[in-house]
């Protein structure tokens, strides 16, 4: 199984890593690395989690306060949000209607 980022959700990752790593040196790094951790795991195993309503998966970041939103389409996951837990949770549903 292959995955991919939509547009929106590899822009708040790449944001979010680099907001960590100006707060200290190499913590943008441990961040990134954390989440391909992560979609490693969904990759291997995208079933593991449950579906919620509206037809996605969620996983959280195990050391990082954010969560993996993904869908399972076919033989592609698509990463719908890498989002923090507790700033607007609900912000990057608006992008499941084109999915």
């Amino acid at each position: 199984m292959t995955y991919e980022f939509l547009a929106e959700a590899k822009a708040e990752f790449w944001e979010a890593a680099e907001r960590y790593e100006s707060k200290e040196a190499g913590l943008g790094v441990r961040f990134r690395v954390e989440v391909a951790h992560v979609i490693e795991r969904v990759v291997a195993d995208p079933f593991l989690w449950r579906e919620r309503p509206g037809g996605y998966r969620r996983v959280n970041c195990p050391v990082f306060p954010y969560f993996i939103a993904y869908f399972v389409r076919h033989e592609k996951i698509l990463i719908a949000a890498v989002a923090h837990g507790h700033r607007k949770p609900n912000y990057w549903k608006k992008r499941m209607k084109g999915i």
